[in-house]
């Protein structure tokens, strides 16, 4: 098996040429939608405006315009990432009862990076007002993050807050208090023994007693049924663990993020076009290239951080689900606002959630941002926006 700098450096062309025609693609999106949280696009192509700015996925595009800009120092981008985190104040202002636990997703890629980039202490208090919003939702006497505001959901916690968690640590360094990265262990560690199963596969949500922390049961969340593996479930795992990892230096997180990303790996290799659910049924086909896209990233982090050979086995994972879904889904017209199709929102349950209503194969502002974020990663940026 070839070494981690030695994936890198053959696929160093690869990743400069398609970088090029993301930036030239990006510049000219970055003009145009200056001034919309974009989440999809409409029947023609382009970003449309979101109805709820407080939705869990505003920050990506925002964020998505602050790490391009990090990279290339290009006016357009920062001019959008700002624009964007303007927008966003009113979600921080006006519905911060509507927040929850996906602040991170919201602010600290967004945010939270123009502090490290800018200095802007603007940035700084959106981010920490963030932190205390998600610390805010730890159950002390369970020992978990609440996911969601229902009444229902007042016990449930789900395998996505774990991309969440370093805004916890990032609050915990920057004001030397380690309440913040005391509450983010305890979800890690709850994710590490409610959440994990066995085999590396993960369930989405987990329903708690209140009072103990112990399991009540599971939910199959977005994924097709109870006991089945959603893949972006799958990687929210392998990238969370891996950054809970590089944040504390436990082990234990360094060894679950391996686990899950061995399942991951096993379940995609044949074409590496991630199904949205690895236990459903062979046909029909539905993929997510979201799910592909979060684990490469994740799996270049984690690849970074161990033995040399070892390391090559998920870097050359991480290119290989990159590259295969750049050549089945990627979009580089530059008079379209997306990038990267076929992402999937949830499996569509026959009965329960139509192909439409599961919003399965369009495109999602968070394929973008990781694809971004995987190229960057290839092209040795080191600028880690988590």
């Amino acid at each position: 098996m070839k070494n981690y700098k030695q994936i890198l450096e053959e696929n160093r062309a690869w990743a400069e040429e398609t970088f090029a025609k993301v930036d030239s693609k990006l510049r000219k999106i970055a003009v145009r939608s200056r001034d919309i949280a974009a989440d999809g696009v409409d029947e023609n192509g382009r970003h449309k405006p979101c109805p709820n700015i407080g939705g869990w996925t505003r920050g990506f595009f925002g964020g998505l315009n602050a790490m391009m800009y990090e990279h290339t120092r290009a006016e357009e981008y920062l001019a959008c990432a700002k624009s964007i985190e303007s927008l966003l104040d009113v979600a921080l202002t006006e519905k911060t009862t509507e927040l929850h636990h996906d602040v991170g997703f919201q602010w600290h890629i967004l945010s939270g990076a123009l502090w490290r980039i800018l200095g802007d202490k603007g940035s700084r208090t959106r981010n920490l007002f963030a932190a205390s919003l998600l610390a805010s939702r730890f159950n002390v006497d369970g020992g978990f993050i609440t996911a969601w505001n229902g009444q229902k959901q007042k016990n449930w916690t789900i395998i996505d807050t774990l991309m969440n968690l370093p805004l916890l640590y990032w609050a915990s360094r920057e004001i030397g208090d380690d309440r913040f990265k005391l509450v983010a262990m305890a979800q890690a560690d709850t994710a590490l023994c409610d959440h994990l199963r066995e085999d590396g596969s993960v369930a989405h949500i987990v329903e708690h007693d209140r009072e103990t922390g112990d399991v009540v049961c599971t939910y199959a969340g977005q994924g097709c049924a109870v006991g089945s593996s959603w893949s972006r479930g799958q990687s929210w795992a392998v990238y969370g663990f891996t950054l809970s990892y590089i944040h504390t230096g436990e082990e234990r997180y360094l060894n679950a993020a391996k686990q899950v990303a061995n399942y991951f790996i096993a379940n995609c290799c044949d074409d590496w076009l991630p199904r949205i659910d690895f236990r459903a049924p062979a046909e029909p086909v539905y993929y997510d290239s979201t799910a592909g896209l979060i684990a490469a990233c994740g799996m270049m982090e984690l690849g970074k951080r161990l033995p040399e050979n070892e390391g090559g086995m998920y870097m050359n994972a991480a290119v290989k689900l990159v590259r295969a879904i750049c050549d089945a889904f990627g979009n580089f017209d530059e008079n379209t606002d997306y990038i990267i199709g076929n992402g999937s929102v949830r499996y569509p349950i026959p009965g329960t959630y139509t192909e439409a209503q599961a919003g399965v194969h369009i495109s999602i502002i968070y394929a973008d941002y990781y694809f971004a974020e995987a190229l960057l990663k290839l092209l040795g940026s080191e600028f880690l926006p988590w």
